[in-house]
């Protein structure tokens, strides 16, 4: 084998599957009985099916031969301390005391009485040394994806790291640098210091594999290095509530903690996924672990090796699911897409004319059903570049051009103007939502000043102090607004009204069913 243990993928074959033909005069097959003939016609009859080419037990040794010199053990030093104080003192040797807080009165103590100690260090001529950093040690995994000595791994794993050594799998050691990392994607990539090696590595899978297929994995699990696991895939698109925006591969090969940052293989020595995660109410492995997929660390490793950083586009926009309640105030037929709540001053989306209460369906055709895969979406495009949304207003879809930004690292704070007080309004009640209004005395829109215990408007989570912005698309600025939009979408025959609500902790529409 070459430096390069991974193979150009092939077609992949179907899966053969044969129909058992009946066979009458046996009387039974695949255990049902042969159906009666009253007749004396032929009638039909449901068949078993059975698989031409059942699973077999698999020999990976031929893979784990050919990758494993490729994959490495990642271990990272830490800086904790400095050495002037500035982490926390500590007492060493007494238990419960090695790191109490720098103001703990223990610890004042302490200092005081060995500055009392030092002092009489000094008359004699005697110096206390200068205190020493103190480091960490941390380790993971991590593979060569070149033989330059690119080697891939999790930012979790080199977070906050300081120095970095690679240990191969022939124990050989290795420093390394950080290139770049990506805390999104929870990935980073290292380079091998000063070495004119060439390096044996793998290449990432271009395409996404199938569940059941076999896959084995190789890191360093509780640092013993060199580990080899094998199982298959067992899910696709998983959203494990991580930072990451991407959806994960799932994999039931044992992955433990130091398996980070390392690969997963398909039997074909291609990479398919960088383990980042495991399910576990133990901390052990319990079968189920999630791979960041090949895809998206491919486009991320690019990146990284062409600058350090992660570009990604940006639309600019807030956005929140669609229920069924809102759908049906929409006119939608489905419950999918994201909905736009609010939009950054002067951001891609709001230059090209997108507006709070649209839904986007769709980005250069591909539908969209959740907040989460626009998100991917609009993540996986250059900035500088159009994509095509496909939106509902009005009851209808549209598409909208937009010219994506470069993803910001922090939205910076809008400042809002101070607008005069208003003199508050007399409350007006909504008994059908249990909701009392009045008008907004900070601004526009109209405050919700009260909402009655076991209403419809406590269901849906509305609390005294939210503002209602708008109702069914129209801006209302009274309680009296309010009430004529709720009656012109009775008028239209809708079972739920939808109102934008500002909430403390930000926008979100709410659809609200109304009576007949």
């Amino acid at each position: 084998m070459t430096n390069n243990a991974s193979h150009q993928p092939s077609k992949k074959a179907p899966v053969k599957k044969t129909l058992l033909a009946s066979a009458l005069a046996l009387g039974v097959v695949a255990g049902v009985t042969a159906p009666t003939l009253l007749s004396g016609q032929p009638t039909a009859s449901a068949e078993a099916v059975s698989v031409t080419t059942p699973a077999a037990p698999v020999d990976f040794s031929g893979v784990v031969k050919a990758v494993k010199p490729a994959v490495v053990s990642v271990q990272v030093k830490t800086k904790i301390s400095d050495g002037n104080g500035s982490r926390n003192f500590g007492i060493p040797g007494i238990p419960g005391f090695e790191d109490l807080p720098k103001d703990h009165p223990f610890n004042r103590f302490f200092r005081r009485f060995g500055e009392g100690q030092q002092g009489q260090q000094g008359q004699e001529g005697n110096r206390r040394p200068a205190p020493k950093p103190r480091y960490g040690q941390s380790q993971g995994s991590g593979f060569f994806i070149s033989e330059d000595g690119f080697v891939v791994t999790n930012h979790h794993v080199i977070d906050k790291g300081s120095e970095f050594t690679l240990v191969m799998d022939d124990g050989t050691e290795l420093e390394a640098e950080l290139v770049g990392s990506d805390a999104r994607s929870d990935l980073a990539l290292l380079k091998v210091k000063d070495s004119k090696k060439k390096f044996t590595y793998v290449k990432f899978a271009e395409d996404l594999p199938p569940v059941g297929q076999w896959v084995v994995a190789v890191g360093n699990p509780f640092g013993l290095g060199g580990t080899v696991t094998a199982g298959i895939v067992s899910a696709h698109g998983r959203d494990i509530n991580a930072r990451n925006y991407e959806s994960f591969i799932q994999i039931d090969a044992a992955v433990n903690k130091g398996n980070s940052g390392g690969p997963t293989f398909n039997l074909k020595g291609e990479v398919i996924g960088v383990n980042t995660a495991i399910f576990s109410p133990s901390g052990g492995n319990v079968g189920i672990a999630f791979a960041i997929p090949a895809e998206v660390a491919f486009d991320v490793v690019k990146d990284l090796k062409n600058g350090g950083k992660v570009k990604r586009g940006w639309l600019g926009v807030r956005i929140q699911g669609v229920s069924e309640d809102i759908a049906d105030s929409l006119g939608l037929s489905d419950a999918a897409g994201a909905m736009v709540t609010s939009l950054d001053d002067k951001s891609p989306a709001k230059t090209a004319g997108v507006e709070p209460g649209d839904v986007i369906l769709a980005v250069d055709g591909t539908i969209v059903k959740t907040t989460r895969e626009l998100a991917r979406e609009i993540g996986r495009k250059d900035p500088e570049t159009n994509v095509k949304l496909t939106v509902w207003r009005d009851g209808k879809e549209r598409e909208i051009s937009v010219n994506l930004g470069l993803f910001p690292e922090q939205l910076e704070a809008q400042a809002n103007g101070e607008k005069a007080p208003q003199e508050p309004v007399k409350p007006a009640m909504m008994e059908e939502f249990g909701l009392e209004l009045q008008a907004n005395p900070d601004g526009d829109g109209v405050l919700i000043a009260k909402v009655e215990q076991d209403s419809i408007g406590a269901e849906k989570a509305l609390r005294a102090g939210d503002i209602i912005q708008s109702v069914a698309g129209k801006n209302v600025n009274s309680a009296a607004e309010v009430k004529k939009q709720i009656e012109a979408v009775k008028d239209d025959g809708r079972k739920t009204v939808l109102m934008r609500i500002q909430a403390r902790n930000g926008i979100r529409f709410v659809a609200l069913p109304l009576k007949k």
